[in-house]
C-alpha cells in the first residue's frame, strides 16, 4: 500500500512539474503573441533551471500531495495558490538576486502563476470529474435513491454517495416550499415529502432514506409512514449525536427502528460524580442476567470498577453476560455467582467476602398477567422478601447505597406484580428508617423498555415474521417507553443523586398507544395493515388501560437533572413490617385470594381488577 502511495505521489510531483514548464513557455507565447522571438526563447528555456524547481520546492512544503485528488476540493485549491503565489515571488527576487543572464518580461512574471494554478488546479479537477463520471457509468448496477429532507446532513449525504457502488441517488424531497426546485450539488429537490410515491414511480426507486437526524420523532414517523405507503424501503442517517462525535459517517445507512420513531432527547449524566461513585469501586447487581440488569453491568463496566459481582438466579442467562464480557469487557473484572436472593446465608457470603460499595437490585417477577393468578404467591415472595433479604444483608454489611428497580405498575397498582413492587419499595422506606446504620435506600420508577425480555416488542417482532396477526389486547391502551440503555443510564444517575429514602420517577416521556406501536413496527418490517392485520384480544387478568408513573395522593419535587423527580410518596408505618415477613417467610404455598387480601392490607392504595375491568 505504501509503495503503491509512493509511487503516485510521484507520478503526481512529476505531473506538477511539468505543468511548471509548461506555464512558463506559455506565458513567453502569450506575451509574444504566440510568435516568440529567438532570444527570448533562449532565455525561457534557460531559465526553466531556475523556475522549475524553485517551484517544485514551494509544492512540497505546502502539502500538495497529502491530499488525493480524486477528493480534491476548496482546500486543495487554497494550498495550490499559496505555493504557486510564494513560489512567484521567489523567483522574482532569485533571478534578480543571482542577475540571471535572460530577458524575463514583468508580464511573464504575472502570467505565469495565473496559467500554473488554472493547469494544477484544472487538472486535478477533471481528474475528480473523470473519476465520478467513471462511476456514473455504473450507475444502471446501482440502486437508485431518493432523500428525504434538504437540509445539511442531506448534502453531506449526496456529497458521500456519489463515490458508492450501492447507491444513486437520483432526488431529494423537502417540505419547505423555499428549497423545492432548488439544487444540491446537482440533484434537484423534487417537491414534498408527500409526493413521495409519484417520484418514486416515476425513478423506477425502492428505497428512501430519511436524512434529518436532528428532526422530531413525529416528523421521521410521518416520513416512515409515507415510505411504507408508498411500498419504499425506509432506511435512515446515524443519529445526530454520533454524527457530531465522529463515530459514524453520514452514509452508514441503517434501516430504520423503533427508537428512531420513538425518539428521546439525549441525556446528560455527570460524569465526573459517577467516575467517583462506581471508578475502582465493587458494585453488585441482582438480575445481572436480565434486560436492565445486563445493560447496567455493560454500563458500570465502561467505569472500570474494581470487582462486579454479577447474582442472579438463571444459569443461562449468567453465561451469556460472563460471555459477552469476556469478549468486550476483558478488562473488568467480574464475579459471576448463581442463587436466589432469598437466600440469606449467599447473599450474606457475598457480601462478606466482596464488600460492595453499592448494589443495584433488579431482580424481580415482573410479567403482569403470569403474577397474577397461579403464580400471585411466588410473585410475592420473591418481589418482597427478596428485596428485604438483599436489602437488609447490604445494610449490615455496611453497603453505602442501595438501589432499588420499581416500575410504575407500583402505582395505584390493580396487579399482584405492581402490589408486589409497591410493597418492596416500602421495605426500603422503612430500612431507611432503621438508626445505627448509614445506608441509603433509593428507588427509581419507570415504565416499559424497549426489547426488555418481558415487553411487546419481541412478540410483535415474532408475530409480524409469522405473517400476523398482531394481537394487542386493547385498541386504547397506552403505556410509557424508553430504550434500555437509557433508562438504565438514569437508574445510575439517581443512584448517584440519591441521600437515602428517595423515590425516583424517571421522565418516559409521552404515553404510546401499543396499537400504534404495532403499526409502526408492521410499517418498519415492509408491510401494511391490508399486509398484516392488527387483532384485538381483550384485556389479560390485572392489566390497566394505562399506567401512572405517580400515586393520587402522590406529588413530586424536581431534581437538579431534568429527567428526575421525586415522587413524595405516602409514609410507612413500619409496625406492617415484621407480620409481612413472618407470613411470607412460610414454606406453604398460599391461594391467590390470600395473597391479594393481604397485599390490599398492606398495600392500601391496591385495588385488584375485576373479571371485566379497564
Amino acid at each position: 500500500m505504501l509503495a503503491r502511495l509512493n509511487h503516485r505521489i510521484a507520478l503526481a510531483f512529476i505531473h506538477d512539474l511539468a505543468a511548471a514548464g509548461i506555464a512558463w513557455l506559455l506565458a513567453y507565447w502569450l506575451r509574444f503573441n504566440l510568435n516568440i522571438p529567438a532570444q527570448y526563447w533562449s532565455a525561457a528555456v534557460s531559465t526553466l533551471l531556475w523556475v522549475v524547481p524553485i517551484q517544485g520546492f514551494a509544492f512540497w512544503r505546502f502539502g500538495l500531495y497529502r491530499g488525493i485528488w480524486r477528493f480534491a476540493s476548496l482546500p486543495d485549491l487554497r494550498r495550490i495558490l499559496m505555493a504557486v503565489g510564494l513560489s512567484a515571488l521567489l523567483i522574482a527576487l532569485i533571478l534578480f538576486m543571482f542577475r540571471i543572464h535572460a530577458v524575463v518580461p514583468r508580464s511573464v512574471l504575472l502570467l505565469d502563476p495565473v496559467l500554473l494554478l488554472l493547469l494544477m488546479g484544472g487538472s486535478r479537477l477533471q481528474y475528480r470529474a473523470w473519476k465520478e463520471h467513471k462511476f456514473s457509468l455504473l450507475a444502471h448496477e446501482r440502486e437508485p435513491l431518493i432523500i428525504l429532507g434538504a437540509g445539511s446532513a442531506a448534502a453531506s449525504l449526496v456529497r458521500e454517495l456519489a463515490h458508492s457502488r450501492e447507491w444513486r441517488v437520483v432526488g431529494l424531497l423537502d417540505d419547505k416550499p423555499t428549497k423545492q426546485g432548488r439544487d444540491i450539488y446537482g440533484l434537484a429537490v423534487l417537491g414534498e415529502l408527500e409526493s413521495l410515491p409519484e417520484h418514486a414511480a416515476r425513478l423506477g426507486v425502492k428505497h428512501a432514506v430519511i436524512a434529518m437526524p436532528s428532526a422530531s420523532h413525529s416528523i421521521r414517523r410521518r416520513a416512515a409512514q409515507i415510505c411504507s405507503e408508498a411500498r419504499i424501503s425506509a432506511l435512515i442517517v446515524p443519529a445526530f449525536d454520533d454524527l457530531a462525535s465522529g463515530k459514524v459517517t453520514v452514509s452508514a445507512l441503517r434501516k430504520i427502528e423503533l427508537d428512531d420513531l420513538l425518539g428521546r432527547d439525549p441525556i446528560q449524566l455527570d460524569d465526573a460524580g459517577l467516575h467517583a461513585l462506581l471508578t475502582a469501586k465493587v458494585v453488585m447487581i441482582s438480575g445481572a442476567g436480565g434486560s436492565i440488569g445486563s445493560e447496567l453491568a455493560r454500563q458500570i463496566g465502561h467505569y472500570r470498577p474494581k470487582l462486579l459481582v454479577l447474582l442472579e438466579m438463571s444459569e443461562f442467562a449468567l453465561y451469556r453476560i460472563e460471555q459477552e464480557f469476556s469478549a468486550h469487557y476483558p478488562d473488568v473484572t467480574i464475579l459471576c455467582a448463581i442463587g436466589d436472593v432469598k437466600q440469606r446465608a449467599l447473599v450474606d457470603d457475598l457480601l462478606q467476602r466482596h464488600q460492595p460499595s453499592i448494589v443495584f437490585h433488579a431482580a424481580a417477577y415482573k410479567h403482569v398477567p403470569l403474577m397474577e393468578q397461579d403464580n400471585a404467591w411466588q410473585a410475592v415472595r420473591n418481589n418482597v422478601l427478596g428485596t428485604y433479604t438483599l436489602a437488609h444483608a447490604a445494610q449490615q454489611h455496611g453497603v453505602a447505597k442501595f438501589v432499588l428497580i420499581s416500575t410504575d405498575k407500583a402505582v395505584n397498582p390493580t396487579n399482584v406484580m405492581g402490589a408486589s413492587k409497591r410493597l418492596a419499595e416500602m421495605v426500603s422506606q422503612s430500612l431507611q428508617h432503621m438508626p445505627q446504620h448509614d445506608s441509603r435506600f433509593i428507588a427509581v420508577r419507570f415504565g416499559n423498555v424497549l426489547g426488555s425480555s418481558g415487553s411487546v416488542i419481541p412478540k410483535f417482532e415474532e408475530q409480524i415474521a409469522h405473517g400476523g396477526p398482531v394481537t394487542v389486547t386493547h385498541p386504547d391502551i397506552t403505556r410509557y417507553f424508553m430504550s434500555i440503555p437509557e433508562a438504565c443510564q438514569l437508574v445510575l444517575q439517581a443512584g448517584l443523586m440519591g441521600e437515602g429514602g428517595e423515590i425516583f420517577v424517571l421522565d418516559m416521556g409521552e404515553p404510546v398507544k401499543i396499537a400504534d406501536l404495532a403499526r409502526d413496527m408492521i410499517r418498519l418490517s415492509g408491510y401494511t395493515e391490508h399486509d398484516i392485520k392488527i387483532v384485538y384480544s381483550g384485556l389479560r387478568p390485572g392489566e390497566k388501560l394505562y399506567e401512572e408513573l405517580l400515586a393520587d395522593d402522590e406529588h413530586t419535587l424536581p431534581t437538579p437533572h431534568p429527567k428526575l423527580r421525586i415522587a413524595q410518596a405516602r409514609g410507612v408505618d413500619d409496625a406492617w413490617l415484621a407480620a409481612a415477613l413472618d407470613w411470607l417467610a412460610q414454606d406453604g404455598m398460599v391461594s391467590e385470594a390470600e395473597v391479594k387480601k393481604k397485599l390490599q392490607t398492606w398495600v392500601t392504595e391496591y385495588t385488584p381488577q375485576q373479571p371485566g375491568d379497564a
